[in-house]
């Protein structure tokens, strides 16, 4: 089974929107309902049996059972007895939302942190219609449970034997718009070696991309360029009394900032991770937790460059286009000649690789980029211990790979043996 996710910007009318922004509510209030229950049964068996809390706390009967998804979705239909109002929003729409918030509460459990909080007015911006009798697309429409039709903008057609399961509706300061879920029995080959031209890719602030092949992409700065105008829209707000008409005002350009920063954003990241796919058959990308590189004292120009989301993306890309990704180890990577792979240590104001071993220089983050492409063939075709094939290294038992990288690095051997060229920069 292959399924995607298409989204499309769609125009709901003033009647379709009062009814989406109530049904927003009443999901909000639903969603903070069965929160509550599921925290007084917790509140309600914490305390020990020999003392009370120091605190009045609910509560419930020893025989209640735990509030879990399928109890409190069969507790829907008695509940919209009691609050009218629920008889309004779509029963399926009802019971994701209580899905929405079980699956919370197990990512809390299996991580040990991160309760699931109360959502305030406003917060719940997504609806999710789990599924469709027959294709809800009629043209420039798409037809939707208890709210009708809805213009929509197709400015791409779904592919050929995908079937629309899912829709999520999302609620955005520019707008509104629909996530439809495609699925089709078509399955992409699982691709387990690299093949074809390999290339390394190493990320950094200075130059957001660089390839092994000498490719260097600067990168744009796009919260970093756009912050004065959201300074100035923040301190609009900061001024405004909250909850009127005139916040309210303030706050959707707030959003609307962000929203086109991250749009921005994004869209540059599929361009760009299209761009490194037409440039090899088998990419490499090291293994680093760019959470930990966002808590330094480079962290606002960490989450503004995205690595985290751009790696997400050129996984994505290159699944979807037949091409093999691969993660390396990110340790000693910017510090290791891909020549001779000898230690040569750098600072970080030296962005010029000099190796004084073997004479090797070139551009610092190509050369860590090259790094990183010898790694990720290390990783993959070392495996063949015992194969057909061997390499000089195992064969001698010393696992220094001086002997067979004298002349040009790994990556640029291969090249050559390909027919290729090589075009790195240097100096």
């Amino acid at each position: 089974m292959l399924t995607l996710n298409y989204t499309y910007r769609i125009y709901p009318d003033s009647q379709q929107e009062v009814m989406l922004d109530e049904w927003l509510e009443i999901c909000r209030r639903s969603y903070n309902y069965a929160l509550r229950e599921l925290k007084d049964w917790i509140a309600s068996r914490k305390c020990r049996v020999d003392r009370c809390s120091l605190e009045s706390e609910y509560i419930m009967a020893a025989d209640y059972p735990f509030p879990s998804y399928h109890q409190q979705q069969n507790n829907l239909p008695q509940a919209k007895k009691q609050f009218p109002q629920l008889f309004k929003v779509p029963s399926q729409v009802l019971q994701t939302n209580v899905r929405r918030l079980h699956d919370a509460w197990d990512f809390f459990r299996n991580r040990g942190f991160g309760f699931p909080r109360f959502k305030k007015y406003g917060q719940m911006k997504s609806l999710l219609f789990p599924q469709f009798r027959s294709n809800p697309l009629t043209g420039w429409q798409i037809k939707l449970p208890k709210l009708g039709k809805v213009r929509i903008n197709l400015h791409r057609a779904i592919p050929d034997g995908f079937v629309i399961k899912q829709v999520r509706v999302i609620k955005k300061a520019m707008g509104w718009f629909a996530v439809l879920s495609i699925q089709s029995d078509l399955n992409l080959p699982e691709i387990e070696a690299p093949f074809g031209h390999c290339l390394g890719v190493d990320l950094g602030l200075d130059k957001f991309l660089a390839t092994s092949d000498g490719f260097l992409e600067k990168g744009r700065k796009f919260f970093k360029s756009e912050q004065r105008r959201l300074k100035v829209l923040q301190r609009r707000l900061s001024r405004k009394n909250q909850r009127s008409n005139n916040y309210e005002k303030a706050r959707k350009k707030v959003e609307k900032q962000h929203n086109h920063i991250a749009f921005k954003r994004k869209d540059y990241h599929f361009k760009l991770a299209h761009l490194v796919c037409d440039m090899g058959d088998s990419i490499f990308l090291e293994d680093i937790d760019f959470r930990t590189m966002a808590k330094g004292f480079l962290g606002k120009h960490t989450l503004d460059a995205g690595f985290g989301q751009f790696r997400t993306i050129l996984r994505y890309v290159c699944q979807i286009r037949g091409k093999y990704f691969g993660v390396v180890d990110h340790r000693g990577t910017s510090q290791t000649c891909p020549n001779c792979r000898a230690e040569v240590k750098k600072n970080l104001s030296d962005r010029i690789h000099d190796c004084p071993e073997c004479g090797y220089r070139c551009d610092r983050d190509v050369a860590s980029a090259q790094e990183i492409c010898n790694r990720g063939i290390e990783k993959t075709t070392l495996g063949l211990r015992g194969k057909e094939t061997v390499c000089q290294v195992e064969v001698s038992g010393v696992m220094s790979l001086d002997n067979w990288r004298r002349g040009l690095p790994l990556w640029a051997e291969i090249s050559l043996r390909e027919g290729g060229s090589l075009h790195y920069t240097e100096g």
